[in-house]
């Protein structure tokens, strides 16, 4: 039987696929126990980028409800985000480090705010996102309701959301939901570059840049400056900071390391 989750690991960085192709990636038990395994394995020091993406003509078509079909009486949705969808959007956002996301066809419900959830996004043109729950009766999840307004706007995030429509790579770029639409047959060519990009980066630095993206939207001005102030003094004490500077004066390329010390 073929994994639901492929593991590849790179020079410095770790693609994770998810590989569920006949059900366009949804999720059941065991991929979320796959990827919530992959993902703290790749808290590991020696991996410093995360690229995600989906096998086959989708990216994720969010929770299978195949698996809600046959459970007798009605289900508790709210334990399973609780056991599983919160916690994988608490792995994305607070691991130290970059992940991108290579959306490759239809990310709907859950797999579209999980590709948001994401640090980097890059969409085929032919992609899709649709936040698909008012089709079933549902109240978007996964984070959507917390990252679509503060990436599209009230007016946006409403509309996407209640009449469950799809919305292009496209247009997802122009509303600056996603980094970068690409050419289909470019996508994950551009994706792995990018994540072997990142791998070289200053590691360390790029998570406390992440730390400080992640509460700005709850801050006010004079904690999230002072927030600032803290992570500048953590970042300005490691390895990679006094190889930057040296790497500067010395008018040369910097080799990072990525550690903390």
């Amino acid at each position: 039987m073929e994994p639901s989750l492929i593991v590849a690991e790179h020079d410095g960085w770790t693609e994770l696929t998810l590989n569920r192709p006949d059900r366009l990636n949804a999720f059941n038990e065991d991929l979320h126990r796959a990827l919530a395994a992959a993902l703290d394995a790749a808290a590991d020091e020696a991996c410093r980028a995360v690229l995600l993406t989906g096998a086959g003509r989708g990216f994720c078509a969010g929770q299978d409800l195949g698996d809600r079909a046959s459970a007798d009486g009605p289900p508790d949705l709210g334990a399973t985000i609780e056991a599983f969808y919160n916690p994988l959007i608490h792995r994305i956002r607070g691991l130290r480090k970059p992940v991108v996301c290579a959306v490759n066809g239809v990310a709907a419900g859950a797999g579209a705010n999980i590709a948001f959830a994401c640090d980097i996004v890059l969409a085929a043109r032919s992609a899709k996102f649709i936040q698909a729950f008012a089709r079933i009766g549902l109240v978007p999840d996964s984070g959507g309701t917390f990252f679509l307004p503060r990436l599209v706007g009230d007016a946006r995030a409403r509309a996407l959301m209640l009449l469950a429509e799809p919305l292009s790579a496209e247009k997802a770029e122009s509303w600056g939901l996603i980094w970068k639409a690409v050419d289909d047959a470019t996508l994950m060519d551009e994706a792995r570059a990018l994540a072997a990009h990142l791998a070289t980066q200053p590691t360390q630095g790029l998570a406390l840049t992440k730390a400080a993206l992640n509460a700005s939207a709850g801050n006010g001005l004079d904690t999230q400056l002072d927030l600032e102030r803290d992570l500048q003094r953590e970042a300005g004490r490691t390895p990679d900071y006094r190889e930057g500077v040296s790497a500067f004066v010395e008018k040369r390329p910097a080799r990072f390391s990525g550690r903390r010390a």
